[in-house]
C-alpha cells in the first residue's frame, strides 16, 4: 500500500509494527500536501466498540463497574463490549447487555455513532438504548470482575457532571439519551417523562 491517498496524505511507504488477535499497529511514512513528510503510528482495531443504555420504566438505568487494567482505576459504564466485523451492532450490544446484566430488551433503537481518539485509531462505536426489560441471570467473561448498579438516570446523569463516570462511551451515550429526552425525541412518551419531568 505505497503511494495511495489518505485525503491530503500521500502514503509513501507502511510496515506493520504488532499484530494480534485485537488490533495491528502501523508505521506510515507520510507525504503531506504541504510538502512536509511526516511520521504516522496508527492502532486498528479488528473489533469496533458497543454501548447500551438500558431503561427501565421508572427511569432506572444500570451502571457496569470493573477495574480497568490499561488506566489501573475502577470504572463505572454503561454496558459495552466488541463487535466482530460480521456482526450487527445492536446484536453484539444486546448480548453485551445480557451477558453483563443479566438484562434482555425486546426493543432498543441506535442514538449515536462516534470515533474513539480519532488522531491514532480508527475505532468506531454504535451506542443503544434499550427497553422492555426482562431481568435474567449476567453471564460475564472469565477475565470480567464486573459490580452492577442501579439507579435512576438523572443520579447517573450527576455522576458524570461529577466525573465520577469518564469513560467516553458512557458520557456521550448517556448525555445523548438525556439530550434527546430534553427534546421529546426518544421513541417512548414515557420515557422523556421520566428522564425529564
Amino acid at each position: 500500500m505505497t503511494n495511495t491517498r489518505r485525503g491530503p496524505w500521500t502514503v509513501e511507504a507502511h510496515r506493520l509494527i504488532y499484530d494480534n488477535p485485537w488490533m495491528t499497529i502501523q508505521y506510515h511514512d507520510v507525504l503531506h500536501d504541504s510538502g512536509h513528510t511526516h511520521e504516522y503510528t496508527t492502532v486498528s482495531f479488528k473489533n469496533q466498540a458497543t454501548g447500551i443504555v438500558p431503561l427501565f420504566e421508572n427511569g432506572d438505568t444500570v451502571l457496569v463497574g470493573q477495574h480497568r487494567f490499561p488506566i489501573d482505576r475502577y470504572s463505572w459504564e454503561i454496558p459495552e463490549g466488541g463487535c466482530a466485523p460480521d456482526e450487527e451492532p445492536s446484536v453484539a450490544a444486546l448480548r453485551e447487555l445480557k451477558e453483563e446484566t443479566g438484562l434482555t430488551a425486546s426493543s432498543h433503537i441506535e442514538i449515536l455513532q462516534m470515533d474513539l481518539s480519532n488522531s491514532i485509531t480508527n475505532e468506531r462505536a454504535w451506542c443503544f438504548l434499550a427497553w422492555s426489560l426482562e431481568e435474567g441471570e449476567a453471564s460475564p467473561e472469565e477475565t470480567e470482575s464486573i459490580s452492577l448498579k442501579r439507579l435512576p438516570f438523572r443520579e447517573v446523569l450527576s455522576m458524570v457532571s461529577k466525573g465520577d463516570i469518564t469513560d467516553a462511551v458512557s458520557v456521550a451515550t448517556l448525555m445523548r439519551v438525556h439530550h434527546l429526552a430534553s427534546l421529546n425525541g426518544l421513541p417512548e412518551p414515557w420515557m422523556n417523562e421520566v428522564l425529564i419531568g
